[in-house]
């Protein structure tokens, strides 16, 4: 048993001023509102201003999480930034936000498993808070998907936007009292024989060239239900919690389609699963702790209530967090 666990102190997300609706889409691919919103369950999405990185979004995700948990940034000793678009091939783009953030110690380095990266992420500083190398981290979904899209291609440029969601984590000495709070269990996989399914067509070593997103979108939907799903209930056996108890479900807000396939796959009432992506679209690694700080915020989620988020993405990477709120 690990002498720490890892609390979630606070939450905070960040989204573009720029909201693209699906009617504005329509005049530049062949599409419609209703084709959108009958696929996807997408109504808008948003884009980042010319000059706002992603570092910009994480910095201010990261500010609001750090206020909600009432803590300065002299308290943080970790950042942990999920994102599959950085603002540099190199540094890593928490190294830029632990500058923005005039954070002076500790370490910041990005973990780099497109949509499933802020589970990753919040798996990666769990252990590290779990071993004691660090007592608190921030770790961070940021994403500007705008960048890295096709816009002639209607069956990509319509599903995904941009932003950034945070949580603060806080290693607390494991006790009799707190047992079984903070992140309980996190399962992670992933298989590399599917990476055409979903990828960049560009890269520095194998084309000198950012690239555009390409997926394949009926295929990475099949795995999509079936690997979440089954990370959910090996998340939830590790845990030894039966889905049934889990009050929330923070899935990542891919297609409102593989959400429904999810929750009907596994028994779960509609109503437990916490949908945004009608208003965020798709925000890859920053959509988990989007949604999360949308339900904090609104009141749906609340301290002491069990939550369980998951992800797939490109590689495929796939897994589950367990964690009490």
């Amino acid at each position: 048993m690990s002498a720490y666990i890892s609390k979630i102190l606070g939450v905070g997300s960040y989204l573009p001023a720029r909201a693209m609706t699906n009617d504005e889409l329509s005049s530049l691919v062949e599409t419609s509102d209703a084709w959108i919103q009958e696929r996807t369950g997408i109504k808008k999405r948003h884009i980042a201003a010319d000059g706002e990185c992603t570092s910009d979004l994480g910095v201010e995700a990261a500010r609001r999480a750090m206020a909600h948990a009432g803590i300065t940034i002299d308290e943080v000793d970790m950042i942990v930034l999920a994102t599959a678009t950085p603002d540099l091939t190199f540094p890593a783009s928490a190294t830029i936000i632990q500058h923005k953030l005039g954070m002076r110690h500790g370490m910041a380095f990005d973990v780099h498993a497109v949509c499933s990266g802020f589970v990753y992420a919040m798996a990666t500083a769990d252990n590290f808070l779990a071993r004691g190398q660090a007592k608190t981290a921030l770790v961070i979904g940021a994403e500007t998907f705008s960048r890295i899209l096709d816009w002639t291609d209607r069956t990509t440029c319509v599903l995904f936007g941009d932003g950034a969601g945070a949580i603060v984590l806080r290693a607390e000495e494991q006790t009799e009292s707190n047992a079984g709070e903070g992140v309980i269990s996190t399962h992670l996989r992933s298989d590399g024989s599917f990476c055409d399914l979903l990828y960049v067509d560009g890269g520095p070593s194998s084309t000198k060239t950012v690239g555009h997103l390409r997926m394949q979108g009926n295929q990475v939907f099949k795995h999509a239900v079936n690997k979440i799903s089954g990370s959910i209930e090996e998340a939830a056996k590790i845990a030894n919690v039966a889905i049934e108890e889990v009050d929330w479900f923070i899935p990542h807000q891919a297609n409102y389609r593989i959400l429904q396939g999810v929750a009907k796959k596994l028994g779960i009432p509609v109503e437990k699963v916490v949908s945004t992506v009608a208003d965020h679209g798709n925000t890859s690694a920053a959509s988990i702790p989007l949604a999360l700080d949308v339900a904090v915020k609104d009141g749906r989620v609340k301290k002491g209530d069990l939550i369980l988020m998951e992800a797939l993405g490109g590689g495929l990477t796939w897994g589950a967090a367990l964690a009490r709120f």
